[in-house]
């Protein structure tokens, strides 16, 4: 008892002076503008109270000791265990012994590097497990293609967002791309609440290092780009389209990650949004009413909004590539065609928004040239005039 109460008092105490710091350097921030001196006296005072925090975080090694114990107990777990897939994830199907080895070998994929000569080795086996359980023509099979491949899908994408996080880092980047465009109007004002959580972060960093983290993001967005692939073959493209269509995070990491990382996601982006015009064509549903019909109709359409809500931004500034384009001339007007079509299934209020998100990115990245959804901003704008004149004729 008298250790647990030790170890928290460092912390309380750490707590408190942090919150008074910024409430008092918040109180003089607006003089250090007018007066030099005290902008140099305000630096003198972040610089102590950085190091008296690390200070506070030295009087406690106990509790360090217990941290990075339980971080190699918590890793131990999950390498025992990983091969394991969820229990009940996918019904009864996913317990089975063919479930357990693709997930293990799908896991093992995501953990070895590309370097490793086992790598081949190990996918090579992955995808002949994938396909003689297709090739059987036994619908329990390919539910468990199914749920083993979308939940590999969800670890990696995942694994990718955590990936680009702590790359980020590294690089002195916070990721804070908005895909709705940049807001800097505020960041003068708070840039030392950002530093006093930096040291957080640090923290943070050593704990996943800790943790034996060794897939590359960019080694991670082509195993995705793999899965989906395979998942497409299998007959069940959906899945990954609704995981990449809420992938909320990796989209705003993406605007400010490395261009080869960004060269890759542009190449993931591009093959889903294919598969998200598509999708409801190659499976149908089992009651034919007009409801379920509308139903699915609608939930596709908000599917598609989404994907291209989210990954028109990274098209629109990453699409050059670093040496040459990502995409090539086909490949472009291809996608292209592709968003146009499923640009023009939307309701009028969906495109306007779509529209405008891409007419912002278009135009402020210099750079690039592509998507050119002009004709789709001209046909919206025609259907928006004439509603205009009929509703006020």
């Amino acid at each position: 008892m008298m250790e647990g109460s030790s170890s928290v008092t460092p912390l309380l105490f750490r707590n408190l002076i942090t919150s008074l710091f910024i409430l008092a350097e918040t109180s003089i921030s607006s003089l250090t503008q007018k007066h030099k001196t005290l902008e140099l006296i305000r630096y003198v005072f972040i610089s102590s109270f950085l190091f008296f925090l690390r200070l506070l975080l030295s009087l406690n090694p106990r509790s360090t000791k217990n941290n990075e114990s339980s971080l190699y107990e918590a890793d131990c777990s999950r390498r025992n265990h990983k091969f394991m897939p969820a229990a009940n994830a996918g019904g009864d199907d996913s317990d089975t012994a063919i479930a357990r080895a693709l997930s293990q070998l799908l896991s093992i994929v995501n953990d070895i590097p590309v370097s490793s000569r086992k790598y081949e080795v190990v996918r090579s086996l992955a995808e002949r497990v994938i396909h003689d359980n297709q090739r059987e023509g036994v619908e329990a099979l390919r539910q468990v293609n199914r749920t083993v491949l979308s939940a590999a899908f969800s670890r990696t994408l995942s694994q990718l967002e955590a990936a680009a996080t702590l790359e980020q880092q590294h690089q002195g980047g916070g990721g804070d791309g908005d895909i709705g465009g940049l807001d800097t109007g505020h960041h003068h004002h708070h840039w030392v609440a950002r530093v006093v959580r930096s040291v957080a972060d640090v923290v943070w960093t050593k704990r996943v290092s800790s943790g034996g983290s060794r897939s590359s993001a960019e080694k991670l967005a082509a195993e995705l780009l793999w899965l989906a692939e395979t998942m497409a073959r299998c007959g069940f493209s959906q899945e990954s389209v609704r995981r990449w269509a809420s992938a909320s995070i990796l989209a705003r990491l993406s605007l400010s990650a490395e261009p080869r990382l960004q060269a890759s996601l542009v190449k993931l982006s591009a093959l889903l949004l294919k598969y998200a015009k598509d999708m409801g064509e190659n499976e149908g549903i089992d009651d034919d009413t007009e409801s379920k019909k509308e139903q699915q109709k609608r939930n596709e359409a908000k599917m598609q909004m989404q994907m291209l809500m989210l990954w028109i931004p990274l098209l629109c500034i990453a699409s050059n590539g670093t040496d040459v384009p990502v995409l090539s001339v086909g490949e472009r007007a291809e996608l292209e065609r592709v968003m146009e079509e499923t640009i023009e299934t939307l309701e009028e209020e969906d495109q306007e928004g779509v529209l405008s998100l891409w007419l912002h990115h278009f135009t402020y990245c210099s750079a690039s040239d592509w998507p050119n959804l002009h004709a789709s901003y001209a046909r919206w704008c025609n259907a928006s005039r004439k509603k205009f004149l009929i509703h006020n004729s």
